[in-house]
């Protein structure tokens, strides 16, 4: 398909999506709002999804000096970030109140299990957060820590709970062939580790935007034609496809519970939140109100979409609107050796706590 059509064929797509976002869904859908966003909570509907951000003295939740997992990289009080207001601000739904993250009560569920998430470094920010959450919680418990490329883990000992991280960027397989690197849109042999978990946490999007030296691979295969490149938001639609394709056939969703995290927001171009700021440096608190100015990423109705077309449930964890709203969130400049303005990653403590404490009250 030339890239004429290509585009063409996204327009039509994306326009689809919108068209569909309309549609009332009845309560005999298979896939409704409700497992999309969350489970039913009180006997009615809660959307942990809409509301705003307050200041709240109780917080951080721990302390990044307190905890022997975080990244440098995510450290920003020990890579010298002045500000501490950021640090202050829990999330307020706008139809209920979010149960604050007991961290205790959720080694004793999930004792003897293994939470393993599943993606790229947005993974690793999560899975870095919530085992510092726990750990808070159970500060003279013994934990085994193992960190490598692949697969790393924490192990908190006396509950017999494992949280792992796999790391993948695209979720479906990048292979190495004679003519270089591919990525192959309909395969996802690394599935393989995943089964046997008691809980998944899914995600990807930002590698499907690299270019160039960051670029992971050489080629993009789609069923059997090979090209040099594609329009990524399509290709994003069709590896996503092949996830829900194998999540379909290969996760039995009464004994694992599946999420997917969600499309997680840049903020490098300070004109989508209406500021002069070229990027997310100095900023210092979060948005004003529940509305993002640019809106919601293409990236997130496409999630969506297909999602909306599973016939397994995976709850959306839709933390796309509330963390474009954390323009303060991120590492910046205090990043430690990275190279340029981080304003992809978030700083530990920081907004990836409020996404594992919606994960608690889902889970």
């Amino acid at each position: 398909m030339g890239s004429h059509y290509t585009l063409v064929f996204f327009k039509l797509l994306t326009l689809f999506i919108l068209l569909q976002a309309l549609v009332v869904k009845t309560e005999d859908t298979v896939f409704n709002e409700t497992s999309l966003r969350g489970k039913k909570l009180g006997g009615g509907k809660c959307n942990f999804f809409q509301g705003k951000w307050v200041v709240d003295a109780s917080y951080p939740l721990y302390q990044s000096s307190n905890c022997p997992f975080i990244d440098q990289e995510f450290d920003c009080i020990k890579n010298g970030r002045p500000d501490r207001q950021y640090l202050k601000y829990s999330w307020q739904p706008n139809s209920c109140n979010l149960p604050r993250f007991n961290g205790l009560d959720f080694l004793r569920r999930w004792r003897g299990k293994k939470i393993m998430f599943v993606g790229d470094s947005l993974s690793l920010n999560e899975w870095q957060s919530l085992c510092c959450m726990l750990h808070a919680s159970v500060p003279k418990s013994r934990t085994t820590y193992v960190r490598r490329e692949l697969v790393s883990s924490v192990t908190f000992e006396e509950y017999g709970l494992s949280i792992v991280l796999y790391h993948t960027v695209y979720l479906v397989d990048i292979v190495r062939e004679k003519i270089g690197r591919v990525l192959k849109l309909n395969s996802i042999n690394g599935g393989n580790a995943w089964r046997g978990t008691d809980m998944l946490i899914f995600n990807t999007w930002h590698w499907w935007t690299h270019t160039g030296k960051s670029q992971p691979w050489d080629y993009v295969q789609d069923g059997t034609t090979v090209r040099k490149d594609m329009d990524r938001l399509t290709a994003f639609y069709k590896g996503l496809n092949t996830w829900a394709r194998w999540v379909d056939s290969n996760i039995d969703t009464s004994k694992t519970k599946v999420f997917f995290q969600g499309i997680s927001p840049t903020h490098y171009q300070g004109r989508e939140w209406n500021s002069k700021s070229k990027t997310c440096y100095g900023e210092l608190g979060p948005l004003t109100g529940s509305k993002y100015p640019a809106g919601e990423p293409a990236a997130s109705l496409i999630l969506k979409k297909v999602l909306s077309s599973m016939t397994k449930q995976v709850y959306l964890l839709d933390i796309t609107t509330l963390s474009q709203l954390r323009k303060d969130g991120h590492p910046s400049a205090y990043s430690n050796d990275h190279s340029g303005m981080d304003c992809s990653h978030w700083c530990l403590p920081g907004l990836p706590d409020t996404w594992n404490q919606i994960l608690y009250a889902a889970s």
